[in-house]
Order: structure tokens, then sequence, then C-alpha cells
């Protein structure tokens, strides 16, 4: 219906389902422009929003129903978030160190310092740094790749089943994109963790997915294994994101040249 101005109303999240099996690591991208409704899904999964109607279950629970301290810190344990803008995921007052410690004691359960900063050194080797690297730095001593890893290593602390990262690589500078995808890609391997990637970039989804999962106006118009929507797509608005960038195989070919 018309709503203000003449604009065009429609629900920022309308019938959208899909699963992850726990037993089968993946990384599952989902694309759309600025306003598909994909960062309100990202909240959604995270508990931080609530659906008006439906229910988002993690390992078969409804989780609308962890309300307590205890039970929100077993949800935030197994399920973490990589946010788009590194610099405002950390308080620029505030040592980067310090957040990896809190992360160390909330969701490890390494109260002794010793125990922090073993479990900080190690979640930040997985993720190439170490924390002679990081230890008393501030975020703006940091390069935003290294702060963006620090990040997702903060998110490693606690042995996550699932990351849900928005837009993870969009505020990366160009030369540093790579080495961060392929770390997801590593993630999922090696590391056995599941990763809901949320972005509007089809390149580096075509590049890591497994599946894909197209949204436009809160609505989802396409779903499948990454390469077969990607290189075939059926739905006018997956073809026109295609077309707005290189071919699947050009874009394919250019990133493999970039990740070299």
């Amino acid at each position: 219906m018309g709503g203000l101005l003449g604009r065009t109303r429609f629900a920022a999240i309308d019938d959208v389902s899909f699963s992850l099996e726990a037993a089968r690591p993946e990384i599952f991208a989902i694309i759309g422009e600025s306003g598909s409704g994909k960062t309100t899904l990202a909240r959604m999964i995270l508990n931080t929003l609530a659906p008006s109607k439906g229910i988002i279950r993690f390992l078969g629970e409804d989780i609308s129903r962890f309300r307590g301290r205890r039970e929100q810190l077993q949800f935030m344990r197994k399920v973490q978030p990589i946010f788009q803008n590194p610099f405002e995921a950390f308080n620029p007052l505030k040592r980067v160190d310090r957040y990896l410690f809190a992360s160390a004691y909330h969701f490890a359960g390494h109260h002794g310092r010793a125990g922090r900063e073993a479990a900080a050194d190690e979640a930040l080797k997985k993720v190439g740094l170490s924390l002679a690297e990081v230890k008393g730095r501030f975020p703006h001593e940091l390069s935003g790749g290294q702060l963006q890893r620090a990040a997702i290593a903060r998110a490693l602390i606690s042995s996550p089943a699932l990351i849900v990262a928005d837009e993870p690589v969009s505020m990366v500078d160009a030369s540093l994109r790579m080495s961060i995808v392929n770390l997801f890609k590593t993630l999922r391997d090696e590391l056995r963790v599941s990763i809901i990637y949320i972005t509007h970039d089809l390149a580096t989804a075509y590049y890591i997915s497994d599946r894909v999962l197209i949204m436009q106006k809160g609505k989802v118009v396409e779903t499948g294994p990454a390469r077969q929507v990607l290189s075939n797509p059926q739905h006018p608005y997956t073809v026109l994101l295609r077309e707005s960038i290189l071919s699947p195989d050009d874009v394919d070919k250019s990133h493999l040249a970039g990740a070299a």
C-alpha cells in the first residue's frame, strides 16, 4: 500500500525459511542490495531482534525463549557475530586485547590472567595474528584488515558452531579482502564452523559460498547451490545482480588470481 510520500511499504522480512545442518558445516550466503532485509534477518538470527511471527530455532530450540542471562550466554557462546565495520565494533578508547580477554572470561571460562591470554593468543593465531602484535594496542593502531581479523579471533574464542558475518569485508581495503574471505573457508574446513555470510557482493559470495539465498524487499526470490544459482540465475532480480558485475567465470578467475 502507499505510505509516506507515496512510497510502497513492505515487510522487512516476509516468509523467509532456510536451515543449516549442524553436522555439515557450510558457508551460506544471504545476498541482496541495501534494504533487502538481510541485516534485519541477521539481527533475528543473533536474537537481538524478535520476529513478529515465525520461529528461529538453534539446535532444535526456539531462540526467543532464551531470556535468562545464563541461557543467553550459552546461546552467544555458540552463535557469534562479525560486523561490517571493525572500527565501530571496537571502542576507540579501549585496547583491543581487553575485548579478547573479556570473551575468554565470559564465554570460555578462563578466569585467570594466564588462561585468558593463552585463549586470546590461540584464537589470534588462527587468523594469522598473535597476542604480541595486538596486546596493549588501540583500534586506530591496527589496520582495517588486522582489526577485522581480531574481531574474527574474538568470535572464535568461544568455539562457536555458527558465525553470522554481516558484510565483513565491505569496509576492508580491497587488497586484504581475499585474505579474510579465504579465512572463512579455513574456518569452515578446519574448525568445522558454519558461517552465514551476509553480503551485497556476488563476487565473493560466488567464490566462497556453498549455498546462497537471494533477497529482495524482504522476500526470498531464489536459493540453492551457489555455483548453480549464480551461474544460471532464474529470477529477474538475480539476473540483474549478476549483470552488475563480471560473469561468474571471470569473477572466479579474478578472485583466484587475487588470492594467489
